[in-house]
């Protein structure tokens, strides 16, 4: 594998006079610092996929020394996983394995869940000190869907049954050291019936789940801490995933908008386009009230590539779809939020685009990458992207490189890895307390 580490100070270009137009007002997988770790991102093992979600003896590059932790970027491929030093892209472990891998943020900036055939595997990072292994422990589910961390709680959702699994999310220890040996004690909730869907626990105890089938999604629920229901809605098609912004407010994707849940009470916001507008997915923080989402305007649309983001604002409760610069597209992967709550988009053209949610539209851009073309099929490797406070790490399977971007000054560490990158994973070095 190469070990060549090239560092180069690229000039944020300023993109002037882009202005996303609003095209329509009316009246959702995280994990890393100010971009919440339950962005719709992260999937499931099953057919309906358009997201951002195994036993094998690590090949182990931990030195002494080394062993207090870092910052952590985890990648799949097509051998296996490797554990990435956060600021260096050193080679920190390489755990061979088979099959399609997709990864978690577990929430607790330590582990990640591989989502294997049998559930949900326990990966520790080696982040919060100690040497990373792919463990032994298996959270069990029938197509192991999505994973969101929030308030405390860490919630996973077996498609193939329906089951609900609720774990705590200090339960699994502060560093890999303190990764326990056996499951810990869960919560369980059962679904009426099996389907791809989605839940977060709130921090009141309560409850939100959706609500489908195997063969049609129709909306979202909410019980309180007993199990009682409180509200539902079943104005929403297709319903997918879901992200808790500032305010405990959520925002869960439809097929024709989105459904916004505040203080027990759903609200419906439509899309601008009448006939087809899809939310899959949701880019949030819980410092800003505002969700990023993508957009599909096109039912019949061949391939993963949009070119439209929406914007809900849950404390006017407002839905803004906005239009990209001409040639700007991106997939699911390819949305995160920084610090300060701005989204950035990693387009086809190789640039991180910065997207101001005040002034709705594009205002600088950094090239990172070579240009890409979408997937033909959701599973392929192609361009991915997470943040971190100011720093982003971009993948770029084409040239098997792992790109460290300065999100202020513009600066791009570049480091091959030998492999083709899929799935991506970060979890921030923190101290016990």
């Amino acid at each position: 594998m190469s070990r060549t580490l090239s560092t180069s100070s690229r000039a944020t270009a300023l993109v002037a006079g882009l202005a996303l137009g609003a095209l329509a007002l009316t009246g959702c997988a995280g994990t890393t610092g100010a971009q919440s770790g339950q962005s719709m991102a992260a999937g499931a093992m099953s057919e309906d996929h358009d997201h951002d979600h195994m036993s094998g003896e690590a090949h182990d590059h931990e030195h002494e020394g080394e062993l207090h932790g870092s910052d952590r970027f985890v990648l799949t491929h097509e051998g296996g996983i490797k554990v990435l030093d956060g600021s260096t892209l050193e080679e920190k472990a390489d755990f061979p394995t088979s099959g399609f891998l997709r990864l978690n943020p577990f929430g607790d900036n330590e582990h990640v869940l591989v989502t294997t055939e049998k559930g949900f595997q326990v990966l520790s990072t080696g982040a919060g000190g100690g040497k990373a292994a792919l463990t032994d422990l298996v959270f069990p589910a029938d197509k192991a869907g999505h994973v969101v961390p929030h308030a405390g709680n860490t919630t996973l959702f077996a498609d193939g049954t329906g089951e609900i699994t609720i774990v705590p999310t200090d339960a699994l220890g502060h560093d890999a050291d303190e990764t326990p040996t056996a499951l810990p004690k869960v919560e369980t909730v059962k679904s009426e019936a099996p389907h791809h869907g989605v839940a977060v626990k709130l921090s009141d105890g309560s409850l939100v789940r959706t609500i489908g089938t195997s063969e049609k999604r129709t909306g979202a629920l909410v019980q309180d801490a007993s199990g009682k229901e409180i509200a539902r809605n079943e104005e929403c098609p297709g319903v997918h995933g879901e992200g808790a912004v500032k305010g405990e407010a959520v925002v869960i994707g439809c097929e024709n908008g989105v459904l916004v849940l505040k203080g027990g009470a759903f609200t419906k916001l439509a899309s601008p386009d009448a006939a087809y507008g899809r939310v899959g997915n949701a880019y949030v923080t819980e410092n800003s009230p505002i969700a990023v989402t993508d957009y599909k305007d096109d039912k019949d649309a061949e391939g993963y590539l949009l070119h439209r983001v929406g914007i809900v604002d849950t404390t006017a409760n407002t839905f803004e779809v906005v239009d990209l610069p001409k040639g700007v597209e991106y997939t699911w992967r390819g949305i995160r939020r920084d610090h300060d709550g701005n989204a950035w988009i990693l387009a086809t053209d190789g640039k991180l685009h910065k997207l101001d949610l005040t002034q709705k539209k594009v205002t600088d851009s950094i090239d990172v990458i070579g240009a890409w073309q979408g997937p033909d099929k959701w599973q392929n490797a192609h361009p991915a992207l997470t943040i971190s406070e100011d720093v982003a790490w971009v993948t770029e399977p084409a040239k098997k490189t792992v790109h460290r971007v300065d999100l202020a000054s513009g600066d791009v560490t570049s480091k091959a890895v030998g492999v083709a990158p899929n799935e991506v994973a970060f979890a921030k070095h923190t101290h016990k307390h």
